[in-house]
């Protein structure tokens, strides 16, 4: 039987828990939690509720769903092609409203989580046998991982300040319990706490597809480094990285890591686990995926959301990085199946200017403005450089092939949330892996002015993907600091995994969003958002404070 804790919202924030009953095998609340089994059966109800829907089904609108969008999209490593009346869209261009239905979902299907946790929190005891003890910090774990993520996405970042608010703490299943809202520093207290308890409490070793000790030390890791705590950022990495347990994917294997179920990913601390047949029924479902924005595969797909002009130029900088087996060009045919040659650059407008070029007597012309224009090149820095004089003087353009377009916005598919099992939008969303060990290790060190041990650590990655180390800090580029390498290593490892919104703000940066997609439509649009501005965190759903009044709204 499939148990979930559906958390209605009645005239208050929290309420009662139902059950989703078998019609041919009832078991009431009250027994739920008489046996081990039954612990189990909820605490893997409470797994099913990061991936599933508002009523605990389908894989494609659940927390883990809404949390990649809110993360992801208000990043700058997309590029929406269009409109949508999607309410994606006010994620994306930082139009904020309070009515947000998918910032809406994340917050219910986050407080059940919590409660279905402080359920079996309260129904058990520790110290009863092994089994029970690793259920407990399974579930200590997942309270924890739910109000970090909650706290990135409404609460300021831990260097703005610990008495912001950031969300209420509810700690127990009690229906009268309605917290208002903590501070910052609170859920930080909190979220460390509940970790460190499922650190002590998990002994048993299970696959990447549930919480272990190693997924509680990772996600700590995380919260220090956010809270610029290094020495345990540092610390928390080397706990998992000595485990033994994890070892990076060769570059050929990473190449194919979106194929991989959790469970054969060795890089994979812990995944939220998606199955076809069980989470994706059917052909449809794959429409309503994470990977479905990102590409069309066969057919499937909205493929509306490519790879951001300033991502590619970076992954572009090493031509065998294996990163880039994950961004799939989809190139226009000529009449005879041929790609066309081309030149493309993004104008002062910030938008794509694409020209097919001709070979004429040896050199390599386009067309502009009824004129006809050579394209040459030189070397710079080790790389060659294609450029030509137009009317303005001198115009860089980059070498390729002429693309398919949506409204003017080239297709560069992203493939890193797609084709798990070789199976269409399949994907299960990586909570942690190795190579953030690694990045979280550099970062901290680079903090802490141990910029030769910072670079070895970042090399640790870039061995595994096929990029040039950097072989000492002599090496890093005139204008940049270790830390601004680090970060955009972090960047490129980690992109579309649901970091990089988080990652700009908390290292007090501007999100720069000078290239090109819809975020520049309409008046005022977003191109630089400041780590001081209001809307870095999204709005407390406005249903909530209409059902709870003293609930105090972001500004």
């Amino acid at each position: 039987m499939k148990i979930l804790y559906i958390i209605p919202i009645i005239g208050a924030l929290f309420v009662g828990c139902d059950l989703q009953r078998d019609p041919f095998d009832e078991i009431d609340a009250d027994r739920l939690f008489e046996s081990e089994g039954a612990i189990e059966t909820a605490t893997l109800g409470n797994y099913a509720l990061l991936k599933g829907g508002i009523n605990g089904e389908n894989g494609y609108n659940g927390w883990s769903d809404d949390l990649h969008r809110i993360s992801e999209y208000a990043g700058d490593n997309v590029s929406l092609s269009g409109g949508t009346t999607d309410h994606l869209f006010f994620l994306y261009n930082y139009q904020s409203i309070a009515s947000n239905s998918r910032v809406a979902r994340f917050w219910d299907n986050s407080y059940k989580i919590v409660v279905g946790a402080n359920k079996v929190l309260e129904s058990i005891e520790e110290g009863e046998s092994e089994e029970l003890d690793q259920l407990l910090g399974e579930n200590y774990y997942l309270r924890g991982l739910v109000y970090f993520q909650m706290g990135n996405v409404f609460g300021k970042p831990y260097n703005r300040g610990g008495a912001n608010l950031s969300v209420p703490l509810k700690l127990t299943s009690d229906v009268d319990d309605i917290p208002d809202r903590h501070t910052v520093q609170e859920v930080y207290d909190q979220v460390i706490s509940d970790l460190l308890k499922a650190e002590s409490l998990m002994t048993v070793d299970k696959s990447a597809s549930f919480a272990t000790k190693e997924a509680a030390q990772a996600l700590l890791s995380r919260v220090y480094l956010y809270m610029e705590d290094n020495d345990n950022a540092d610390l928390y990495a080397d706990k998992v990285i000595s485990s033994g347990r994890y070892s990076l994917l060769s570059a050929d294997q990473f190449r194919e890591m979106n194929t991989l179920k959790p469970t054969e990913n060795s890089e994979a601390i812990f995944a939220i686990t998606l199955n076809d047949g069980a989470d994706l029924n059917g052909q449809w479902d794959h429409w309503f995926t994470l990977g479905s924005f990102y590409a069309s595969i066969e057919g499937v797909g909205w493929g509306e959301m490519y790879a951001s002009r300033t991502y590619l130029d970076l992954l572009n900088q090493n031509d065998n990085d294996a990163r880039s087996a994950f961004i799939e060009p989809q190139y226009l045919l000529d009449d005879n199946g041929n790609k066309i040659p081309a030149v493309f650059w993004v104008d002062d407008a910030l938008v794509y200017q694409f020209r097919e070029t001709t070979e004429n007597g040896g050199d390599l012309t386009i067309e502009e403005d009824g004129a006809t224009y050579t394209v040459e090149s030189e070397v710079a820095d080790g790389k060659t450089k294609y450029f030509f004089n137009g009317p303005e003087g001198k115009q860089y353009v980059q070498k390729d092939f002429d693309m398919q377009k949506r409204n003017g916005h080239p297709k560069w598919f992203i493939l890193k949330a797609s084709q798990q099992e070789g199976n269409g939008h399949l994907w299960s969303p990586l909570v942690s892996r190795l190579a953030e060990m690694y990045l979280n290790k550099a970062e901290a060190l680079a903090k802490r002015s141990m910029d030769q041990q910072a670079l070895d650590n970042l090399n640790v990655i870039r061995n595994v993907r096929d990029v040039p180390p950097y072989t000492s800090v002599g090496d890093i580029p005139a204008g940049k600091t270790v830390l601004d390498i680090v970060l955009e290593e972090r960047r490129l490892e980690l992109a579309y995994e649901g970091h990089r919104r988080f990652d700009v703000y908390r290292n007090n940066r501007t999100m720069d969003r000078r290239y090109p997609g819809t975020h520049l439509n309409g008046a005022d649009p977003f191109t630089e958002i400041p780590p001081t501005h209001n809307r870095i965190i999204e709005f407390i759903p406005e249903k909530q404070i209409v059902l709870q009044p003293s609930l105090i709204q972001n500004d």
